[in-house]
């Protein structure tokens, strides 16, 4: 026995040095048959279980997402939405899906507008009228209509038994709950199924009752479970009774929307992003055709010269965002003019290594709308060959507060993604858009980018992150990361990021980033501000037949498990 062992941890010692980089930092998890990586570990696991019950990577995606709603329920959500985009081993074709919210029939652009102009911030992200018309439950259902294999009971029956049994509260869900208790505890419901003890302790136990019982109803009738009858009821009354917006008809004819995906080359390298209204793979497709006349590793990883350079092509990107970003069943978006080659080299021809220009020099002149950091993302693959990419919110931290009476639904506040009013400042002084305004059926606009790497037509990366709008930079230098500096996707996440959104003009970077670096960034002309971490990615990646997952340490709830 004790020389099997030994035989044992040398093979497992050669395989490690094999499969990973001797250098790296920190070290992926390892699978041959599947991967599933999400921002919380009991999510994973149901995510694996799925898989290892011989489901498929939409099987399992489904899965986690329902269970997210009950296990992380300030992002994961059945009263929220977002996007999907995936590979289909058996077409050989990529597909994406929008389920984001959608405005109500009543909704009107001023909506959230004080009588003298003014922007009333606080109705438009916390309460009622900033709820949005959910997708998240008819998006899962279209993914299992087209893609599941097993029954659409099974998935849905993990987070029933997590709603109905409870499950502890970890460290880092009990340090949110109390810090959001002066906001959250406003909330009748809310603050009855969270703040039964205040403060929240460290793995307390947590049962949602009302919440087992919705998914039972949705487990029992798909869509229609959520869309019609006793639980739309419930949500068309609680809005009545309240003065929101949403009705049964709201409800009723809510519908997803498949859409194709938005594709760019960079090097060798394609890249499948997601469509408006999210603007986030529109614009990693514009900022990689920037760069990509750059030798980026001769200049080196997050140099002053580089994160100047990345400091410039986010500054085009995000002024662009303001302008020509908006759902496009409402808005003319001009797709192939901001992914094209020709465009690139037009703002390429502006820049110049190591000089920086100021934000008001460049056009458009509306900057963006805020966005909160609480959103999740997973990354999930299968043995079959499919792979996919899914981020959906509340948008704020817990959303709008508000649960719905008997459901135990926490709804969303995103209305507050849309311009409250254009050309007026909001109270961080940012700008929106014509293209973002608020109209009835509409989606938000969003910053969400769920992203899938193909090299010689196979996939080899999935990845995506919360972060409002912070998520499109960081999904950018996770790419460059990992296709320019050939980093393993462990140390390609932990590696410190930088963002900057065009106005206001400040580069943010995150501690760690090296202090002598930013001194000389800042020497160039460049406000800096040193922050916390605002994003988590989740990623997988395809290589010599293995699948490697990691789940970014910015959120230690997160976690990677392969098969």
């Amino acid at each position: 026995m004790k020389y099997l062992l030994t035989l044992f941890l040398i093979f497992a010692n050669a395989l490690k040095s094999e499969i990973f980089n001797s250098n790296s930092i920190v070290q992926p998890e390892v699978g041959q048959d599947g991967m599933v990586v999400s921002q919380h570990y009991l999510a994973t696991d149901v995510g694996y279980s799925i898989l290892k019950s011989g489901g498929n990577a939409y099987d399992a995606s489904i899965a986690v997402a329902f269970t997210l709603a009950v296990v992380l329920p300030r992002a994961g959500n059945i009263g929220g939405g977002g996007f999907m985009v995936m590979y289909d081993k058996k077409s050989d074709k990529t597909f994406s899906i929008d389920y984001r919210e959608k405005a109500p029939e009543f909704a009107t652009k001023d909506m959230f507008l004080n009588d003298d102009g003014s922007v009333n911030t606080k109705r438009a992200t916390q309460g009622i009228l900033s709820i949005g018309v959910p997708g998240t439950v008819y998006g899962m259902w279209e993914v299992h209509q087209k893609f599941g294999s097993l029954p659409w009971e099974d998935l849905i029956k993990p987070a029933i038994n997590l709603a109905e049994k409870g499950f502890k509260i970890s460290p880092f869900m009990t340090d949110v709950l109390n810090d959001q208790y002066e906001k959250l505890s406003n909330f009748k419901n809310f603050k009855r199924i969270f703040y039964s003890n205040y403060p929240v302790k460290i793995h307390q136990e947590l049962k949602q009752p009302n919440l087992a019982r919705t998914l039972k109803t949705i487990s029992q009738n798909g869509a229609k479970g959520f869309y019609e009858g006793e639980v739309a009821d419930l949500i068309a009354q609680y809005m009545n009774n309240n003065k929101g917006l949403i009705s049964s008809s709201d409800l009723k004819n809510y519908r997803p929307v498949w859409r194709k995906p938005i594709t760019g080359n960079y090097h060798e390298y394609t890249i499948v992003t997601m469509a408006p209204p999210s603007s986030g793979g529109i614009h990693i497709i514009q900022m990689l055709n920037i760069l990509e006349k750059y030798n980026l590793s001769e200049l080196g990883h997050n140099s002053p010269k580089y994160s100047a350079l990345l400091s410039e092509v986010m500054k085009y990107a995000y002024a662009d965002r303001s302008k020509y970003l908006g759902d496009p069943d409402f808005f003319k978006v001009p797709v192939k003019t901001l992914i094209s080659k020709e465009y690139a080299e037009k703002i390429n021809k502006k820049i110049q290594i190591g000089k920086i220009t100021p934000a008001n020099e460049i056009l458009p002149g509306q900057a963006i709308q805020k966005e909160s950091m609480d959103t999740t993302h997973f990354s999930i693959a299968d043995k079959f060959g499919n792979l996919v990419g899914n981020t959906y919110t509340l948008n704020s931290t817990y959303g709008s507060g508000i649960i719905i009476d008997g459901t135990g639904i926490l709804m969303n506040n995103e209305m507050d993604d849309f311009v409250s009013a254009p050309g007026i400042p909001n109270q961080f002084g940012l700008l929106g858009g014509e293209a973002n305004k608020i109209e009835p059926y509409k989606r938000p606009l969003s910053s969400m980018t769920p992203t899938l790497v193909f090299k010689n037509n196979q996939p080899i990366l999935a990845t995506g992150s919360p972060g409002g709008s912070y998520i499109i930079t960081a999904v950018l230098q996770f790419l460059l990361n990992t296709l320019n500096f050939k980093m393993e996707i462990s140390d390609a996440t932990v590696v410190p990021r930088l963002h900057h959104q065009w106005k206001p003009d400040v580069l943010m970077l995150e501690h760690g980033f090296d202090v002598n670096h930013a001194q000389t960034i800042k020497s160039l002309g460049q406000p800096i501000y040193f922050t916390d971490p605002r994003t988590s990615l989740e990623s997988i990646e395809l290589k010599n037949n293995f699948f490697y997952g990691f789940g970014d340490t910015r959120r230690p709830d997160s976690k990677a498990k392969g098969l």
